[in-house]
């Protein structure tokens, strides 16, 4: 992860002053899952550069740090070490945590002056919304560029990478600037490091105090920053809207819509886990697997159906399995039960021998998390190689999201969504899929129908062809 800000003028090596940090001396700062190095790549009376650079460790991201009873943050498999993200909004609080708040002694009058700065985030995750990029800091008086790249030289029918390298300049406080990009780097990453809780509505209210009251994508940039996170993104736009007399706005949020709302009819996860385990019992499987299994919701139902004489778990995260074994209760578990319960680590996306041997396999709200271009090594992996007689997949239905209030073509349900499919689209891919391999495919809605929109999540049943 590296971000730089150049400063150019006169006397522009006082950008040191303003940082703290003396452009002669390269310094290094610990972090709790690695180093941040501040350096000047250049230096001159016209123009100096400042960069900081963060060097964080995957292993301690996947493990834990010694000493900790916790377990890791991410998997072994993650892009955290590599982009700019909220590990990069700590980075600038703990680095250039002065520079913020304005001070500058005896370079105060500077550290009050709009300057001509200029900043590179490097590696910004942006999952196609690169015209956010725009309208998010235009409004903040920058000039917004972005080069985009390819996922793979190799194979470039796999598209666009979802990572830009983002450039703004403009005539602003240095403070300013960094609050900025303490605040928006992880409002277009989606994913941060830590806990999300009360705090960092204090967090953003604090450094964006000076322009989100008046920012015309404050509800976008208040509901990204607190992680979708409905009660807390309802505190802070109160007080936002109390700031500059917005009454009555409306915050739209792309989290969590379509599950538990409180009513007393099973929720759409409920629905969705019910319909699952029905379909698996009509088709009259025994020996059944969960590939993307999670936390084992679906497993702890199918552990209480004496059908299902073998039931595997599989997910890409460890940390995940951990828990799933906590909630069907492994450790304290009968003799009878360990034994129809298997419980291992893999990846959807690659072929592997233990998939194998299953009169179903199920792979529940997960094929929409997977980037396009891995789609066809998914297929192989499932209907090639695993091969099991009957494939129950369920996904969401992305015309229903008009009854969440996601109105725009690029909202989603869920920030980790890569894709969702219509319903022609789900359908399209089905059956080419089903024809490929030779099964045969049959479709069913879950949850609430809408006469236009159809229901939130759609099912497809494979049955093999004999």
């Amino acid at each position: 992860m590296l971000l730089t800000i150049t400063y150019t003028g006169q006397n522009t090596t006082d950008l040191g002053y303003l940082l703290y940090k003396n452009p002669y001396r390269p310094q290094v700062f610990e972090l709790n899952h690695g180093k941040a190095y501040v350096f000047y790549p250049e230096v001159s009376d016209e123009r100096t550069t400042a960069a900081l650079l963060l060097d964080i460790d995957p292993l301690d991201l996947a493990r834990g740090k010694v000493g900790t009873s916790g377990g890791g943050l991410f998997d072994y498999v993650n892009d955290r070490p590599y982009v700019s993200s909220s590990f990069m909004s700590t980075a600038i609080a703990k680095v250039f945590g002065t520079a913020m708040t304005g001070r500058a002694d005896s370079r105060q009058a500077l550290s009050d002056s709009a300057l001509d700065l200029q900043a590179t985030v490097t590696m910004l995750p942006c999952r196609g919304e690169q015209e956010r990029l725009n309208s998010v800091f235009e409004p903040l008086g920058y000039q917004v560029a972005y080069e985009t790249f390819i996922s793979d030289e190799k194979f470039p029918a796999w598209g666009e990478s979802r990572y830009v390298r983002l450039t703004i300049s403009g005539k602003v406080r240095l403070r300013d600037l960094l609050k900025h990009l303490y605040v928006l780097i992880p409002v277009f990453d989606r994913q941060k490091h830590y806990w999300v809780g009360a705090d960092e509505v204090e967090k953003l209210l604090r450094h964006g105090e000076d322009w989100l009251p008046g920012h015309p994508e404050k509800a976008y940039i208040t509901g990204r920053y607190l992680s979708r996170r409905r009660s807390l993104i309802n505190m802070a736009f109160e007080r936002l809207a109390a700031a500059n007399a917005a009454d009555g706005e409306i915050l739209v949020v792309e989290s969590e819509v379509g599950e538990d709302k409180g009513d007393q009819k099973p929720n759409l996860n409920t629905q969705r886990l019910g319909s699952v385990v029905a379909a698996l019992k009509n088709c009259g499987a025994k020996r059944v697997i969960d590939i993307g299994c999670g936390e084992g919701h679906l497993l702890n139902l199918l552990v209480k159906e004496r059908q299902f004489t073998h039931i595997a778990g599989v997910d890409v995260s460890h940390l995940a399995l951990a828990r799933a074994g906590t909630k069907l209760k492994l450790e304290r578990a009968a003799d009878s039960v360990r034994e129809r319960v298997q419980l291992f680590q893999g990846s959807l996306t690659y072929k592997d021998a233990r998939f194998a041997g299953y009169d179903a396999g199920f792979v529940i709200e997960v094929v929409e998390h997977l980037d396009i271009s891995r789609l066809a090594a998914f297929e192989r992996v499932l209907f090639e190689c695993a091969k099991p007689a009957v494939v129950v997949l369920t996904t969401p239905n992305k015309e229903y999201n008009v009854n969440y209030g996601l109105s725009s073509a690029d909202d989603l349900r869920h920030g980790d969504h890569c894709f969702e499919w219509t319903r022609a689209e789900f359908r399209d891919w089905a059956e080419k899929t089903a024809a490929k391999f030779g099964y045969q495919i049959q479709f069913s809605a879950i949850g609430d129908r809408d006469e236009v929109h159809g229901s939130p999540t759609q099912m497809g049943v494979f049955t093999i062809c004999v």
